[in-house]
Formats: C-alpha cells, structure tokens, sequence
C-alpha cells in the first residue's frame, strides 16, 4: 500500500527508483529473498537511498504460533539481510529508512508518547523493537538510520480502514471494548510528505513517530467514520467478544493502544497536509 504510492511519490520527484521484488525482476527490478538470504545491491550502480518497507500483514488473520512466527520473521529476517548487505557494500548509501511502528510502545492509556518514551511489553512491541535492532550493521557502517514507527494508514486500498469499510457501510461499524483505547493516525499522503522531509533533512535520524498530531481514542474513530460515511455506527464488539473472535490479536490492536505524538516532525517543522481525522477520511474516502 504505501510502497505503490511511495514509487509514484518519489518518481514525481525526480528520482530513480529500483524495486526489490521476491519474484520475476522486470528492467531495473533487484531480485531478492529473504528467506534464502539472497539479495545483490552491490551490482545494482550507486544507490543513495534505501526504503524498507517489508512486512506481513498483522491483521491478516487470528494469531496462533505461525503467523506469528510469519509476522516477525517477515520484518526482521529480511531487515537484517538488507542491512548487513549494505555493511559489506563498498559504496554503501547515505540513508537506510526502515518501517517500524507504534507497536513499539505497547499499551500505554492516555498518557502522550513521544520518541523518548521507551519500549512497551507485549508481542508488537517485541517485534518492533527487534525490527528496529536488526539495523544494527547499518548504523554500525555509518549510515543515517530512520526507523518509521508507524501508526494506522489511512488508505481504502489497504491496511485497517479497508477491512473497517465494509462492516461501516453495512451500518455494523461500532465501538470496540471501552472505545477509550487510542488509535494513533495518519494519513498517506503524509506518509509520503515525512518521507520527502526525512530526504531532505539530515539532521533527522533514529525513530520518528509517523502519526498525526491528533490521536483519537476508538469512540471518537468510530463516530468520525461513521458521520464521513453517513452511516450509523451503534453496533458495539464487546471486549469479551472481540477476545473470542481475534484472540490475543484483541488485546494488542484493538482493545489497547498509545497516544502518541510526532514530536520530532514538529521539532523539524514539518506541516501536516490533513492533522484533523474527519478532513482526511473525507479525501482517502472521496465523500
């Protein structure tokens, strides 16, 4: 999802950009996989930048041991193939950015986190932390590291608000657990626009919380979407239902979540495109 729109971004920018693809490289495509440990950037010309954004989907599925195992491994396995080939490559880049997310800080209620604020517990938080790490040779090479924590995508083309879409229109879409839970947002197109900033600004390095600058609990979610859709929004998952239904997947997405804050893209200046929820609903959503 944000890679497809990432290409077009940064081509639009005049950059030249060259996939790594798993499968049937086409022109200036770079083969590689992971799970073999395969990968050759040091045959691919100068490189400046490198853009990590591999993972498996968390919510593709209720958690049993090997989709969890899937879920680290994806992230994990294939950043520390890819930063340990920069390390050996004798012309190596300037800048590693590398996904992360705000799984990071696990669950923390209504206090405001920002990128000072240390790791979480739980199993996102174990797998954000350990992504982060598997940089290590990277910055070790000297490269300026970024780690993108990621909060909730706003694309109807991927990611949570796809899944939401449907259940909303059919009037379903309600209040998950207590509904105070916060879920920390952003929109793509912002998405894009801390990328191009991180680009530019090289006083930027180590995590960068990707969210907008107003968090909103899971009520206020609910009732945003549900008034961009014109649809109603009383249905309500209990919390003993969403643990029956998504298992320990319940707990960690949905029922709990942090309120975080981008702290070093304010400090850095950067201008939100869409900082109010209803404003970017309404663009992904075309209403």
């Amino acid at each position: 999802m944000i890679g497809s729109a990432l290409v077009d971004f940064l081509t639009e920018r005049g950059c030249s950009v060259r996939r790594l693809v798993r499968s049937c490289p086409r022109g200036d495509d770079v083969l590689w996989a992971p799970n073999r440990g395969k990968i050759d950037l040091e045959n691919t010309g100068p490189i400046d930048v490198i853009i990590n954004l591999a993972g498996e989907n968390i919510a593709s599925g209720r958690w049993n041991k090997t989709r969890k195992a899937r879920i680290a491994d994806s992230r994990i396995v294939g950043t520390d193939l890819l930063a340990g080939e920069i390390a050996r490559m004798s012309r190596p880049p300037k800048l590693l950015i590398s996904a992360s997310a705000v799984g990071y800080y696990g669950h923390q209620g209504d206090r405001i986190i920002d990128e000072n604020e240390p790791r979480g517990s739980g199993f996102l938080s174990d797998v954000a932390s350990d992504w982060e790490l598997a940089t290590g040779p990277a910055i070790d090479a000297g490269l300026r590291v970024v780690f993108l924590r990621l909060g909730l995508v706003l694309s109807p083309s991927g990611g949570a608000l796809k899944m939401m879409l449907g259940p909303f229109r059919w009037g379903l879409g309600g209040v998950i657990g207590s509904g105070r839970q916060y879920m920390s947002w952003i929109d793509l197109d912002d998405v894009l626009g801390v990328i191009g900033l991180i680009f530019d600004d090289s006083n930027i390095s180590g995590p960068v919380n990707v969210v907008s600058p107003q968090a909103v609990t899971n009520r206020e979610f609910t009732k945003t979407l549900g008034r961009v859709l014109a649809r109603p929004t009383v249905a309500r998952i209990p919390t003993f239902a969403a643990r029956l239904i998504f298992g320990q997947m319940a707990d960690e997405l949905l029922l709990r979540g942090a309120r975080v804050t981008p702290r070093v893209l304010c400090d850095a200046g950067y201008q939100f495109q869409r900082p109010q929820l209803e404003s970017a609903l309404r663009n992904v959503l075309n209403r």
